[in-house]
């Protein structure tokens, strides 16, 4: 097998990724690798935006309570406060780096509100933040001629030696399906997050939870993963998740209703449509179950027409291309899956129980989100992370010595058509766990269904065919993990809402 080596790999480009290269020295060698093309990822699918303390009336205390009680009480606040406390300079760096915020008439930075902040502090461009954020970074890298980016590129499994195991790097599979060993003095995991694990999600198809796999096989701690954010307003069209309908909306006013018109979130808390994201989710949930419905409806249609072209112009074109004027008409929506509060243990650069190995991003558990995260959080982390593993990085050794070859056996003849019956095998095998995930291990889980989950999930690791993919392997280690932490916690907390046996 042939090798290749470098001074810092970078699994995984979104904006966590991305963050960290361009934050390292210029002399060294980085390696950035997308599992997809570079657009497909989450942070480039971002709509509502970043939250920090710009406004002059808001503090960083306020900001720190807000996450803290979002996140139910299980939030690091020692975590939460270190990363809120940089949130004003990871916008000043993207401000350097060309992101087009939106602004004031006066010049100033705008400021929108999300679900559970107690005031305006969401820096946004419109309502494509991650978009935006995205293409300015990446060209950004791609100008920066130490950093190479390989796209269409996995990483299969982390390379590790010692009994108290050190990462050097990660099996590789290129673009044309070949492997290959890619050694580095430093492994940096920013693999976003597993929606994909479940059949209804805003997560792009590379969100399979490899990272958390990985780094688990790898020997690294992982914690929180029961607790899985379900998106509360997700488009629905023809019975599937079309597109991401930002949390913004509510925060700018739209009410959420039956399809009689009747609204029912002050029926279910205190602060209705700006509830937090677990709250809003599972009283829609509740909602559709009562009603039988297969969606609820999001309405901003008393704010005028140019006001919503103006703040919402991504979403009223997603919408109108499926045939619903935001203006005019309410939106169907329902909850899906979306952000994994939990992950690889990691402290706020990125550090985990593997020497030379960080996890950065949403494949991470700071601590940060606790049992819920907070609404726009998430890019925040990223770039703090991003950046905090970057510095940390750069105080270490760049280049290691590349270990001695290993030689692996030569595919044996035949193996081809067993390959692609294997494909369809673990197809098949995919879209089951998908399935089990949504009926088990979703937005409501109980006793019975966790331990059904449980069961399947351990029968479908064991009878796994040798010549299964990857992304399948890591994709039943990641649920038997979520199950096995949604069963362990007995108590409905944040985004896990658990009903023991009667």
């Amino acid at each position: 097998m042939t090798q290749h080596c470098t001074d810092v790999l970078i699994i995984g480009a979104g904006l966590a990724g991305m963050a960290t290269a361009l934050s390292l020295p210029p002399h060294w060698r980085v390696a950035l690798l997308c599992k997809g093309a570079a657009q497909e990822c989450a942070s480039a699918w971002a709509q509502g935006g970043i939250a920090a303390v710009i406004d002059p009336d808001d503090s960083i205390d306020a900001h720190v309570a807000d996450t803290l009680v979002a996140g139910a009480g299980l939030c690091d606040e020692a975590a939460v406060r270190a990363i809120v406390e940089q949130a004003p300079a990871a916008i000043g760096w993207l401000v350097e780096h060309g992101v087009p915020f939106t602004r004031e008439n006066g010049g100033g930075l705008h400021l929108t509100r999300e679900g559970g902040h107690g005031c305006r502090r969401i820096v946004h461009a419109a309502d494509a933040t991650g978009q935006a954020v995205h293409t300015a970074l990446l060209q950004a890298c791609r100008e920066r001629p130490n950093i190479a980016l390989h796209e269409h590129t996995s990483a299969l499994e982390l390379l590790t030696e010692g009994a108290a195991p050190r990462c050097t790097g990660a099996l590789v599979q290129l673009p044309g399906g070949a492997l290959q060993r890619w050694h580095a003095a430093h492994t940096v995991l920013a693999t976003g997050g597993l929606g994909q694990v479940y059949p209804y999600t805003t997560n792009p198809a590379t969100a399979t939870g490899d990272g958390v796999a990985m780094a688990w096989r790898a020997g690294c701690r992982v914690a929180d993963l029961e607790f899985m954010q379900f998106h509360p307003t997700a488009l629905q069209v023809n019975g599937r998740a079309a597109g991401l309908v930002s949390e913004a909306l509510r925060g700018e006013g739209a009410l959420l209703r039956l399809p009689d018109g009747t609204r029912f979130m002050p029926a279910h808390d205190a602060r209705a449509e700006l509830a937090p994201r677990d709250i809003v989710a599972r009283a829609i949930w509740s909602e559709m179950a009562r009603h039988g419905l297969p969606f609820v409806h999001l309405d901003i249609s008393h704010r005028p027409r140019p006001w919503l072209q103006a703040h919402f112009p991504a979403i009223m074109a997603l919408c109108a291309a499926h045939g619903i004027d935001i203006a005019t008409q309410p939106i169907p929506v329902a909850p899906c899956a979306h952000y994994a509060c939990g992950g690889v243990l990691a402290g706020i650069d990125g550090s985990t129980d593997v020497q030379d190995l960080r996890a950065i991003g949403e494949v991470a558990r700071t601590g940060l989100h606790g049992a819920n995260r907070l609404a726009s959080n998430s890019l925040l982390e990223c770039v703090v992370m991003g950046r905090a593993a970057a510095q940390a990085i750069a105080q270490q050794p760049a280049a290691a010595p590349l270990p001695q070859p290993v030689i692996l056996p030569a595919q044996p003849p035949g193996e081809t058509a067993a390959l692609e019956t294997a494909s369809v095998e673990t197809a098949a095998v995919a879209r089951q766990l998908r399935q089990l995930m949504h009926d088990c291990v979703g937005i409501e889980r109980s006793e019975q269904g966790l331990a059904h989950a449980l069961q399947r999930i351990s029968t479908l690791r064991e009878s796994l065919p040798p010549a299964a993919s990857h992304a399948l392997r890591n994709q039943l280690d990641v649920c038997w993990l979520m199950a096995s932490a949604a069963a362990a916690r007995r108590e409905s907390c944040g985004a896990h809402s658990f009903a023991a046996a009667l």
